[in-house]
């Protein structure tokens, strides 16, 4: 059985469990509707369940291990994963800054052992000054009150320590020339985003590349994503796609595979990191 690593999210957690519970129960032979109706719930609840997308009633799990025939010294363990899964992330304070499907994204950040990704339009989420995160943000909800606005902020400033800090993934990035081109917030705004980029490039922990408009066409046709790959064994690299209303997570074998290839055709056609440096500055002499 595998053991979480400590520093380990809830989300993992519950992933890790989730697919725990899927093994024990396809070992059997058992099938979710008769899963589910031993807890009284349905067959897609025991669905989402083995998906880790819901919180786990210690209830639930006994009467599931118990009908799956787990031992005393098993049980255990899976009981204590159950108690670590539910204890809320550090970013369960700022829940009215974000919905619910980013939510999870931010648990899996919080948990992931490397976060490869590629972003087109905007600098990536991970690496944005707060004033350029905040001329976002205004540019999306105009409408919004700037108390909210500042929330939003200070949830992106929060998650970005994990990186600048080196306790938590590595960040390999992608940045399209594009996004760089963009006079998000203004002049002194771009300035200071372009220096922070030159900054952070520095950090052992932060890989950081552009793809140049002299290129041309390349792999990532479809759009920005990211990749994000956990130290559990059992855990299956994630892709992360999001939308204006919702994200997708895809971790089927064959969907990840074909996101990895094109991370690694980006990669080896962008800019090295010593390249990307020279272009940043020079757009810092431009302006």
């Amino acid at each position: 059985m595998t053991t979480v690593q400590p520093g380990g999210g809830s989300m993992v957690r519950r992933i890790l469990l989730g697919s725990q519970l899927r093994r024990l129960r396809e070992a059997k032979g058992i099938s979710r509707e008769d899963a589910g109706y031993t807890i009284r719930a349905s067959e897609s609840k025991i669905s989402r369940m083995e998906l880790g997308r819901v919180s786990f009633k210690e209830r639930d799990v006994v009467d599931l291990l118990s009908l799956y025939g787990v031992d005393e010294s098993e049980r255990g363990q899976l009981l204590t994963l159950v108690r670590e899964a539910n204890q809320n992330g550090w970013w369960h304070s700022f829940s009215d800054a974000m919905p619910n499907w980013f939510q999870t994204y931010v648990g899996l950040e919080e948990s992931a052992a490397l976060i490869r990704t590629y972003e087109v339009q905007f600098i990536p989420g991970l690496l944005q000054t707060a004033d350029y995160a905040r001329s976002i943000m205004g540019l999306n909800r105009p409408h919004m009150q700037s108390e909210e606005i500042e929330h939003r902020v200070d949830l992106r400033m929060r998650r970005q320590r994990m990186v600048t800090e080196g306790t938590g993934p590595r960040l390999w990035a992608v940045i399209d020339e594009a996004a760089l081109r963009r006079p998000i917030g203004g002049r002194e705004v771009m300035r200071a985003q372009v220096q922070h980029l030159i900054e952070v490039s520095e950090f052992p922990n932060i890989v950081l590349q552009v793809m140049p408009f002299r290129f041309g066409g390349h792999a990532a046709e479809t759009g920005a994503f990211s990749i994000l790959r956990f130290p559990e064994q059992d855990l299956p690299d994630v892709v992360y796609l999001e939308q204006l209303t919702s994200a997708l997570y895809l971790d089927k074998r064959d969907d990840v595979d074909a996101y990895i290839q094109v991370m690694e055709r980006l990669s080896v056609d962008s800019l090295t990191p010593e390249q990307t440096v020279e272009l940043l500055s020079g757009l810092l002499k431009e302006s």
